[in-house]
């Protein structure tokens, strides 16, 4: 904990630790010490004496805007009546995190303890496979527009979160992606080649796996849309459905079972791994030949004949 009492009594810890992205755990916390704080009859001010921090503070911590020190949590139980409600609460707190939607952080935690991961899509790439460019290109897509910053944060997000397909080699990583996907010239030609030769990197390791469900399977086991799988170091299984402006974490043991049973259809209904990164090859080497030919074309066109 750093930072001591001051000359006024106001603990310094936590005064400087703004937060730039609050995370929804914040903001809960943070409603449920004004709450309390309002139902004791407590000004801001008052509060932050029996406290020992600022009133300013006081306002961050209500806001969201800032994380609580042990110190803070512990002060604020025993002035608020020792309901253990803060204590609680207390140990669910997360940070915000810049470049990732407030509805994946969560997801995004887990993911980085999960023993293995399965993911199917049907809209882009997986953000554990997309290349830079690649990555650039989604969000050059956001409505509405991105700021430069906004974008560079999204983009060093979801470059960082790749870092765990190389960093946890004992994980098992599983891919299921349409083909489609790997069609769609988002980007352009250029970064859709890198892109291939990005996603045929990644998933060279024993323990990363892609399958990619052709255009002309005529069964489909995962009809209702893109889903992610986990399995925690406690054996527990947990899945993720994204949407529009949301995701959902989904627990229930009856909902994930099922979820696993559509995904596991889907897996055999795929093409295997060795047919998958053949077929990425061969988009690959179409894109080759088209760049080539639209080389030749231009160089025609500046020295005819």
């Amino acid at each position: 904990m750093a930072g001591g009492v001051g000359a006024g009594g106001e603990t310094a810890a936590c005064e400087g630790e703004r937060e730039p992205d609050p995370s929804d755990s914040l903001r809960t916390f943070g409603a449920v010490v004004q709450a309390l704080r309002e139902h004791a009859g407590l000004s801001r001010a008052q509060f932050g004496e029996l406290v020992r921090f600022s009133k300013h503070t006081v306002e961050s911590v209500e806001l969201g805007r800032r994380m609580p020190d042990a110190s803070f949590v512990e002060r604020a139980e025993e002035a608020l009546g020792n309901t253990g409600a803060l204590r609680h609460s207390a140990r669910f707190l997360t940070r915000g995190e810049a470049g990732l939607a407030a509805w994946f952080r969560q997801w995004a935690k887990l993911e980085r303890v999960a023993e293995s991961l399965c993911t199917y899509e049907c809209r882009l790439v997986p953000g554990l496979l997309q290349s830079e460019r690649y990555a650039r290109a989604v969000f050059d897509n956001s409505i509405p527009p991105l700021s430069d910053e906004q974008l560079e944060a999204q983009v060093t997000a979801r470059l960082a979160r790749q870092l765990m397909l190389a960093e946890r080699p004992n994980v098992t990583f599983h891919f299921i992606v349409e083909e489609h996907v790997f069609r769609r010239p988002l980007g352009g030609a250029e970064v859709m080649r890198g892109l291939l030769d990005h996603v045929l990197e990644l998933t060279a390791p024993r323990n990363v796996t892609l399958q990619v469900m052709p255009l002309d399977a005529e069964s489909h086991g995962c009809l209702d849309g893109p889903v992610q799988l986990l399995e925690t170091p406690e054996r527990r299984r947990l899945a993720y459905s994204e949407g529009q402006q949301n995701g959902r974490l989904i627990s229930s043991p009856k909902e994930v079972s099922l979820l696993y049973q559509c995904y596991d259809t889907l897996r055999s209904q795929a093409l295997n791994p060795k047919d998958s990164r053949g077929l990425l090859e061969r988009l690959r080497g179409e894109r080759d030949g088209h760049h080539g030919t639209r080389l030749v074309q231009v160089q025609l066109q500046r020295h005819p004949g």
